[in-house]
């Protein structure tokens, strides 16, 4: 009797199984890890190495996660991928934490980074300015450029060819391809950002709320992306401060499910179709003189003519002088 129910039961979870098995099989292949490209806890590997990620500036590494900056002034850190991407489709699945003391006034921000060149410090969120790539940016300060259009934490993308500037004074806005607001600061849970590039299709979402479900940020379409990239992730601090943490970066390829021939892209110029329509450029006004340096530069000029009337009343005396002697 008993034998004849584990039968059913077991036939019963065959079936079961045998009709999930096409779902599962699809799942699968779109979510197909790439190790070489992802970053998991435990993160050391011998020593205080960490397999496939080289780091730059003030990051450490601990138990529980990467910490690109401290919540100091005037810190800047990265962490770069050693091997080149050369999957034409890919998901990058960035789990990460910004918080810091500072309520109000906090920054600066960090930047997930798909770009040529690897390990190059500079002053766009703690990497080079006129790079190759993709720039994901998580700004959290906003600078005076006339009046924005939307509030601060902000996600935005930029796509440069080498020859773009991004205008940190002035959030980047004149170069985006798009954004939106987001407001990650500062949660008791872990915060999430998924970069999705595939068919030459950028989509970035979030889960900010730690519910497992994916927010859209924005969807940008006719990107081109070179293969033979490198991932990364920076992050700057300023005047303000923040912790900026990186928890997990997962990379999954999703060219398993592709029809499309094999396409040599390895030398496509980074490019975007369209861009965001520019605000118009608000020049930084002069500041006004405080009353105190008006009257310090006031003080100076009074100086420099009662010099300039002594000696002159000098050189008058003198003449006088040597005119006398002249006559006797």
């Amino acid at each position: 009797m008993c034998l004849c129910i584990v039968r059913t039961i077991f036939h019963q979870f065959l079936i079961v199984f045998l009709l999930l098995t096409p779902v599962l099989a699809e799942w699968n292949t779109r979510d197909y890890i790439r190790r070489e490209h992802s970053l998991t806890k435990p993160y050391q590997g011998s020593g205080m190495s960490v397999p496939y990620w080289d780091f730059l500036g003030s990051t450490i590494v601990t138990t529980n996660y990467v910490r690109l900056t401290p919540d100091l002034q005037s810190k800047a850190g990265a962490i770069w991928n050693t091997v080149p991407c050369i999957t034409r489709n890919w998901e990058i699945q960035v789990q990460f934490k910004v918080h810091g003391h500072g309520k109000d006034l906090f920054g600066d921000g960090l930047a997930l980074w798909y770009v040529k060149d690897r390990m190059q410090p500079g002053p766009v969120f703690g990497s080079k300015d006129y790079f190759q790539g993709l720039a994901i940016i998580l700004d959290t300060y906003s600078n005076h450029n006339g009046a924005h259009n939307h509030q601060h934490p902000y996600i935005s993308a930029m796509i440069s060819n080498g020859t773009l500037h991004y205008d940190h004074d002035r959030d980047g806005t004149h170069t985006q391809l798009a954004g939106c607001e987001a407001k990650f600061r500062n949660y008791n849970h872990d915060t999430h950002l998924s970069i999705i590039y595939k068919d030459d299709t950028l989509k970035v979402s979030m889960d900010l709320e730690g519910k497992n479900a994916w927010k859209e940020c924005f969807t940008v379409e006719n990107v081109l992306l070179p293969t033979g990239y490198f991932f990364g992730a920076s992050a700057t601090t300023g005047d303000l401060s923040d912790n900026h943490d990186i928890i997990a970066i997962k990379m999954y390829e999703l060219d398993l499910l592709d029809t499309q021939k094999e396409e040599d892209r390895s030398h496509i110029i980074p490019s975007a179709a369209t861009f965001e329509a520019p605000r118009d450029r608000a020049e930084d006004p002069k500041p006004a003189m405080s009353g105190f340096k008006t009257f310090l530069w006031m003080m100076f000029i009074a100086i420099v003519i009662i010099v300039l009337v002594i000696l002159g009343i000098m050189w008058y005396q003198k003449r006088q002088e040597h005119s006398r002697k002249r006559l006797y």
